[in-house]
């Protein structure tokens, strides 16, 4: 048999799934390590789908990769698994089918999980070890991020002249994540090698069908469809899926009509999803020609009314004072509004609203910017987490963060939970702060995660974070520069105290067009200089900084007028080197951040004073 000449006048049917199927059984654990301990279960499901008709065979090796083996410490057994997975195919198929080499995706939601350099690695050992079992072709599947597939897909086909099966995952109806219509992807795919372009999972075969209704055959590949047979319902803590095998196969009369020569299942399909195809399909011929519906493009609303100038672009040419004030921990918000007009009076640019910072809960800082902003009239800067949202949770936040006017953002990681008041709630973390400036940026593009239009753009200021408290500054100029390309507008650093490092964090960034806002603390008492000292990763205070706060013993008037004095020092050096400041305010005594604001207008009026004399 020759695949390449059967898909050009035939319909093949695949198999369906694997994982789903091991997983309705009871089995939940690493599905690929079966092809090792129990190959008659794995060769008794491959045998079931050749009895239902299927003519491709994938072996069970989706997730056989280095960095998903290695959850499961089998991460040295990524040969062993992935040859054995095709020999029980092989040995299943009893040359009554062709056997294809699964190859999944290894990117998921988080992006920025792995680089293209090290799924390079990983694919390629995956690869080399398929094809030391000659397999009759690759199928590359469930791939949401075009970028990882294309990287793969190129690597691959160096590598072989066998046919190539090349598959994306939508979110939404015809578009990819990134926002990429499926027939631009097709396209994209077909001209790179792929043999065959397709879709699977995530979409049973309804939507898949109005997905490939606006898609021309393509002229350099043919189509396969992978259908999921159903939305899945959550029964019991388990995920059900319940379509019946008979509309399976209706539908696959209608994925035949929009031109697909591979049709095959995904999560939740069966032999009988597999069976019922084939008895729907029966001998009928690919199409040749198709009908294309055309595409609803959606117009994406630029909005003309925004007139403001963001925090990073006044910062790159004047004096920017940023000043964080944390939201209450307890209910009643007169103290912190007070403080708050204090703040705007004393001539600051915004308040920084911390997002639950160290893990603990405060009032929402979305409500506390929106009454800022109302009653205060100030422009807040609102902090977002990763560790607090998921995916869902996060889009949602900043469609209601743009809705409200609240658009300059900094976007954080966030402080794990477990050194908060509750140690045993969840860290989230279904994004990293590089995958949320990211999306952020999409946002602004007038997209959503998935792909789809929201209607109009975003007016989002993107903002992150900087820690120059670490041992190898240069490393993390490299993380902002990563941070920049995913679309970040400015940093905020972490307090400094040191002279030494203000110089330091100049020269290591000075090359950068970004602005920097130098985050300054004023201290408290010689307590909390100890404390930061000893407890707070990373940084260190100057011998002459905990000298100074020891002498002002117990007296807080002392302590306070040590530390406002510590910190006019630390502003005199970056006001030399910098145009932004970022003020962090102790225990809400915002009138010490008010002092060190009205220091600097003061400084700055002066100095414009005479040079206007001299000229």
């Amino acid at each position: 048999m020759d695949f390449r000449e059967e898909v050009k006048t035939s319909i093949l049917i695949g198999d369906g799934a694997m994982g789903t199927l091991l997983y309705s059984n009871g089995i939940d654990n690493c599905y690929e390590e079966l092809n090792i301990s129990e190959p008659e279960r794995i060769e008794t499901i491959h045998s079931a789908y050749l009895d239902a008709g299927a003519n491709i065979l994938q072996s069970n090796t989706y997730g056989a990769n280095y960095y998903k083996l290695k959850r499961y410490g089998l991460e040295d057994e990524v040969s062993t698994i992935n040859r054995k997975g095709i020999s029980i195919a092989r040995k299943a198929a009893k040359k009554k089918a062709f056997v294809f080499g699964t190859i999944g995706a290894s990117r998921s939601i988080r992006k920025s999980d792995l680089s293209l350099e090290e799924i390079k690695r990983s694919f390629r050992e995956q690869l080399y070890s398929q094809l030391m079992e000659q397999p009759d072709g690759l199928i590359l599947e469930t791939y949401y991020d075009i970028e990882e597939l294309e990287t793969v897909l190129q690597l691959a086909r160096n590598e072989t002249g066998l046919p190539i099966i090349a598959n994306v995952s939508m979110h939404e109806i015809g578009y990819l994540q990134n926002g990429i219509h499926l027939n631009e992807a097709f396209q994209r795919l077909g001209e790179l090698g792929a043999d065959v372009v397709g879709v699977n999972c995530r979409l049973g075969p309804h939507h898949m069908i109005r997905s490939l209704e606006e898609v021309p055959l393509p002229k350099h590949a043919y189509i396969a469809v992978y259908p999921n047979a159903s939305l899945p319902d959550y029964v019991d803590g388990r995920l059900v899926y319940e379509a019946v095998p008979d509309y399976f196969g209706s539908s696959a009369l209608k994925l035949r009509e929009q031109g697909a020569r591979i049709i095959g299942g995904c999560c939740g399909t069966t032999p009988k999803h597999i069976k019922a195809v084939k008895q729907a399909l029966g001998d009928l011929q690919p199409i040749k020609e198709k009908e294309i519906k055309a595409r609803h493009i959606e117009i994406i609303e630029i909005n003309d009314n925004d007139t403001t100038i963001g925090l990073h672009e006044k910062a790159k040419t004047e004096r920017t004072i940023l000043v964080e004030l944390d939201p209450p921990k307890k209910l009643g918000i007169e103290t912190f509004l007070a403080g708050a007009q204090v703040l705007h009076d004393a001539g600051v640019d915004s308040i920084t609203l911390a997002d639950n910072s160290l893990a603990t809960p405060r009032i929402s800082n979305i409500a506390v910017g929106t009454m800022l902003k109302n009653q205060v009239g100030t422009n807040p800067l609102i902090h977002i987490t990763c560790r607090d949202r998921n995916l869902i949770g996060l889009q949602s936040h900043l469609m209601g963060l743009q809705t409200l006017g609240l658009e300059e953002l900094l976007i954080v990681t966030g402080d794990p939970s477990k050194i908060g008041d509750f140690p045993g709630a969840t860290s989230v973390y279904d994004l990293s702060s590089l995958d949320l400036i990211s999306l952020v940026k999409q946002f602004n593009e007038g997209l959503s995660y998935s792909g789809q239009s929201l209607g109009k753009r975003s007016n989002f200021k993107i903002a992150a974070a900087f820690n120059p408290n670490v041992r190898y500054i240069h490393k993390a100029v490299q993380r902002l520069e990563k941070k920049i390309a995913c679309g970040a507008q400015s940093f905020l650093t972490q307090p400094v105290y040191s002279l030494d490092q203000i110089e330091e964090v100049y020269e290591a960034t000075k090359h950068l067009r970004t602005p920097v806002f130098i985050g300054i603390m004023p201290l408290t008492s010689s307590r909390n200089a100890e404390f930061i000292h000893n407890e707070i990763p990373g940084i260190k205070l100057p011998d002459d900084v905990r000298r100074a706060m020891a002498a002002a013993g117990s007296d807080p008037v002392k302590a306070r007028t040590e530390g406002i004095a510590i910190a006019r020092n630390l502003v005199d050096a970056v006001m030399e080197k910098f145009k932004g400041i970022y003020l962090i305010t102790p225990f809400l005594r915002y009138e010490m951040t008010a002092e060190l604001s009205q220091y600097i207008r003061k400084i700055d009026s002066e100095r414009f004073a005479e040079v206007t004399a001299h000229d």
